[in-house]
């Protein structure tokens, strides 16, 4: 259950430190990543067997491709689960870092799927193989639908965690990838022209990509304790500054905790009137930025050991 907390110390030597958050990690549902899990291990199997069986390296590829969805959820899965576990020993903040790398892998997973499905492209636009167009149409269209329903498991919440926002781009990806190997096998069932399948196959590729740069960034940059996508810093300090009583404002972070919490640092240089409830004010001011952790250092002058002051 979620919860709040705030405390604030009175100190000898003329400053204080005010502390507040809220231990509340989204719900992401690890029931819906062990369901995609299930699913798409079970279709990489049934497709690479078919593969095997109907002697295209199309839909075998594609198994290779799908393994990654796999991969990716069980990543994604994993991280949702460490981020339930409740801090310890040294670990002051629990696991939900552990959201952020899961979702610069699934990224860094996109990118190398991005990459055999290239490879493969030009490999067969150089040396074009006759396609089983039946058989990719029939199994594809079996992928698209789930890697579609897999999507759509974790559409909800996907605005609201970068991890789910992961395993979502993902799975649409995926499905988006099927329904372009579909419509390759269309193509070619009526043209005979096989080298359809590696065409569509690198436009997919750039889709892809263009849909993954933005995870990457977000992931990358919450990784490097970066603050959030959506939280400006500049009106951060310039809310905390406008608070009346405040002076001066420094020392001040902001990062991510998980790939739903926030975190911020800041010491407020406060002016002879400021109010008595100063500190309440400042810990508002950052929840309406969306932060939901936050320590105050209240100061009646800058710290002289502050770099930055």
């Amino acid at each position: 259950m979620a919860h709040d907390h705030h405390h604030h110390h009175g100190h000898g030597h003329g400053h204080a430190h005010g502390h507040g958050h809220d231990h509340g990690p989204v719900d992401t549902g690890d029931w819906r990543y062990l369901v995609g899990l299930v699913l798409n291990l079970g279709f990489v199997i049934a497709e690479f067997s078919a593969g095997i069986i109907s002697g295209s390296t199309a839909l075998m590829a594609d198994a290779g491709h799908n393994l990654s969805d796999v991969l990716g959820l069980a990543l994604a899965g994993g991280a949702a689960w460490l981020a339930r576990r409740a801090a310890s020993g040294p670990r002051t903040y629990g696991y939900r870092k552990g959201t952020v790398l899961a979702a610069l892998g699934n990224a860094i997973l996109l990118l190398v799927a991005c990459a055999w499905i290239g490879w493969e492209a030009v490999e067969r636009l150089i040396d074009p193989q006759p396609v089983a167009s039946s058989w990719i149409i029939a199994v594809a269209g079996i992928g698209f639908f789930i890697n579609l329903a897999t999507a759509l498991l974790f559409l909800k919440d996907q605005h609201k965690d970068l991890n789910v926002r992961g395993a979502y781009l993902h799975m649409m990806a995926d499905a988006a990838v099927s329904l372009g190997v579909v419509a390759a096998g269309i193509l070619i069932l009526f043209t005979g022209v096989s080298l359809i399948d590696p065409l569509i196959s690198l436009v997919i590729v750039v889709v892809i990509l263009w849909s993954t740069w933005g995870l990457l960034k977000d992931s990358l940059n919450l990784a490097l304790d970066a603050a959030p996508a959506g939280i400006e810093v500049d009106k951060v300090r310039q809310a905390l500054l406008d608070l009346p009583g405040v002076a001066a404002v420094h020392d001040l972070h902001v990062w991510g905790l998980s790939t739903t919490d926030a975190a911020l640092t800041a010491h407020l240089v406060r002016s002879e009137a400021a109010p008595a409830d100063l500190l309440t004010r400042a810990q508002k001011a950052a929840a309406g930025f969306g932060v939901s952790h936050t320590t105050f250092q209240i100061e009646d002058a800058a710290q002289a050991d502050c770099p930055d002051c």
